[in-house]
């Protein structure tokens, strides 16, 4: 049976010799025509524009001629960002004993244009190919099928697994690596004998005419010759080669996934790091051996370093011990959990409390309980990750509306109705430090006979006359149906609760998981909460002093060309770009100042911001002082 190569090369010769399109197939003489059909049209309706000129070249081939080699083993690394997909062709390359793996993928910038591959020595880094123009071209490969009508459809998954393996079985060669030039098509490969065609889903931004490949040599110079001999005149027929990667697709690694993903993380600037702070919580803290003004704290009525708090919390452990020993529901339960849960409703004007581990899991149980099939949640679109998080382990509906926008949340009440619904809101939202129209919700949930929720973390201690939260703020009588809150921001402790009627607490009991599953808290935590939940009851000149050091601080900051709003404890800083914002934190670090650099996804991206965190403790002299520091900081970065 005679055979024939097939080859097929598309230029643009307009502006100098641009490539566009090449292929080639080993056939059959009955395939010929079809065949040069199909790459003739491809030539002509490319991506990368129309040909004005196609070579197409005919040889004959002597069937004992052909080497038959079984296709790669094809797996799939499924990526979100070019970002992630270099990450692993790097461990690819590490696990192949190839330690320079960054500097073997900057050379891929040299193949831009290219019209074949570059052949790299891989420990040298040395260029092997003889003509560095055009490259060193593999030819003479096909897929091995049965007879049938050809398409013009470039298939470039088969295409690549039979180049992949001929280019790897090669004399010397160690791996290949892959970057499409097709602007359609972003998809790329590393491909060696011990990890098989390893498919990588994404290598580049979309529409990017940029990619190349780079076949990577390990060898002596005499060896050379007979790699390039190999790659371009040994007709080659892979047979088992798949159409299409379906069905053929493993799983990323855990590694794999994990290095992928940080990558990304550090390469867009959202990798976060730890502070290890040194001393308690003050104004002023121990950061390794310097002392930093510390603006980035929850504690803002300087309790966690007061000396009735500690004193309470070393009395319950010489008391009671270091922990609880169980759940709430069966032996976790001190008096210390029925004080404080007693004194937390005298204090939000409730019926009943209920204590959680953390403010986190007080939301996630709250939310999952309440979000039985057929209720729908109302939420603001800025809530905290854990109200976002219980509405997600819920069986309810969520409808998601516009940020403080009551019109839009009538808007989807109205739709809804009647409905068994709840409104859910921060009171002081996190990272905008604004305040919820809670007298318009309470509103709205009568109107349309829905309950409201409010998460308080960020406005008990903080807000209104005496601390008291959201209500007193508005002065409302009124409370929402649901009043949650924590006791490890103002009130220097740890742990969440929730404040409401004696039907919701008891209802949580018996259905909050978080409540019902988790050890309860220790000692320590409860006793130094109520010592603190007394402190601010004793001494609401604490509040009042958090308040002004606020109006003090976003007035300094206007007088240094930085405006800032805010009537809660935190005041953001936005500056667009999370680069930007870590290094604006990075500086005001070296000058003495921890501030936080918030960025996506906390954030919206491109909204990224230094998050000020005020305290009562703070004096009006230091405030000033960094306020100017932080507006020449900002300025000096822009």
């Amino acid at each position: 049976m005679r055979l024939y190569s097939l080859k097929m090369r598309a230029e643009k010769r307009t502006a100098g010799r641009e490539h566009v399109s090449g292929a080639e197939k080993i056939l059959r003489e009955e395939e010929l025509p079809a065949h040069m059909a199909a790459l003739l049209s491809r030539a002509l309706h490319h991506a990368k524009g129309r040909a004005d000129f196609v070579n197409l070249k005919v040889e004959a081939i002597a069937p004992e001629d052909v080497e038959h080699l079984a296709a790669l083993p094809v797996s799939t690394v499924e990526v979100e960002t070019p970002a992630e997909g270099r990450r692993v062709v790097l461990d690819a390359l590490e696990k192949l004993g190839l330690e320079n793996g960054e500097a073997i993928l900057a050379k891929f910038a040299e193949t831009y244009g290219m019209r074949g591959a570059m052949l790299l020595d891989a420990d040298t880094l040395e260029r092997l190919e003889p003509d560095r123009e055009r490259g060193l071209r593999a030819t003479y490969m096909d897929a091995e099928r049965a007879a049938g009508i050809a398409s013009d459809g470039k298939n470039h998954f088969a295409e690549a697994v039979v180049l992949a393996t001929k280019v790897v079985h090669a004399p010397h060669i160690v791996a290949e690596i892959c970057v499409s030039d097709d602007p359609d098509y972003v998809t790329g490969y590393v491909a060696a004998p011990s990890i098989g065609y390893r498919r990588i889903t994404k290598l580049k931004e979309a529409g990017s005419p940029d990619g190349g490949r780079i076949f990577l040599y390990r060898g002596s110079r005499d060896g050379v010759a007979d790699t390039i001999r190999y790659l371009e005149t040994q007709c080659v027929l892979v047979r088992g080669v798949p159409g299409s990667p379906a069905g053929n697709v493993r799983p990323q690694g855990m590694e794999e996934m994990l290095a992928a993903q940080l990558a990304a993380k550090k390469e867009r600037h959202l990798c976060r790091e730890m502070h290890e702070i040194a001393s308690a919580q003050a104004a002023h803290v121990m950061v390794g051996r310097e002392e930093k003004l510390l603006l980035a704290s929850n504690n803002y009525l300087g309790l966690i370093d007061h000396v009735r708090v500690k004193r309470a919390a070393q009395e319950a452990v010489g008391r009671y011990g270091c922990g609880s020993g169980g759940s709430r529901l069966t032996t976790g339960t001190l008096p210390l959990h029925t004080e404080l849960e007693e004194e937390l409703a005298t204090f939000k004007g409730t019926e009943a409390a209920l204590l959680f581990d953390t403010g986190y899991m007080a939301n996630v149980g709250i939310l999952s309980a309440l979000g039985q099939e057929g209720v729908v949640f109302f939420s603001d679109e800025l809530n905290h990750a854990s109200i976002i998080d219980g509405c997600r382990l819920s069986r309810a509906k969520t409808i998601v509306y516009r940020h403080s926008d009551m019109e839009d949340l009538e808007a989807k009440l109205a739709a809804c109705t009647p409905c068994r619904g709840v409104i859910v809101s921060d009171a002081v939202f996190s990272m905008d430090g604004d305040i919820a129209n809670l007298p318009r919700i309470l509103e709205l949930a009568q109107k349309y006979h829905v309950w409201s929720m409010v998460d308080e973390a960020h406005s008990t201690g903080v807000i209104g006359k005496t601390g008291r939260g959201i209500c007193e703020h508005f002065r409302l009588q009124e409370k929402p149906d649901v009043l949650m809150g924590t006791l490890s921001k103002a009130l220097a402790s740890e742990g969440g609760y929730v404040c409401g009627s004696r039907l919701l607490i008891d209802y949580l009991k018996n259905t909050a998981r978080s409540f019902i599953f988790s050890t309860s808290q220790s000692p320590a935590n409860l006793a130094a909460a109520s010592a603190a939940l007394r402190l601010l009851q004793e001494e609401p000149e604490r509040c009042a002093r958090l308040q002004e050091n606020v109006r003090v601080f976003c007035a300094a900051l206007a007088e240094n060309g930085i405006q800032a709003r805010s009537e809660t404890a935190i005041v953001p800083l936005v500056v667009g770009e999370e680069s930007l914002a870590v290094e604006i934190a990075k500086e005001l670090e070296r000058q003495g100042i921890l501030v936080s650099a918030i960025r996506y996804p906390t954030v919206a991206k491109g909204s990224a911001r230094l998050r000020v965190a005020l305290a009562a403790t703070h004096t009006e002299e230091e405030l000033k002082s960094a306020a100017a520091r932080i507006a020449s900081c900002m300025k000096g970065a822009c």
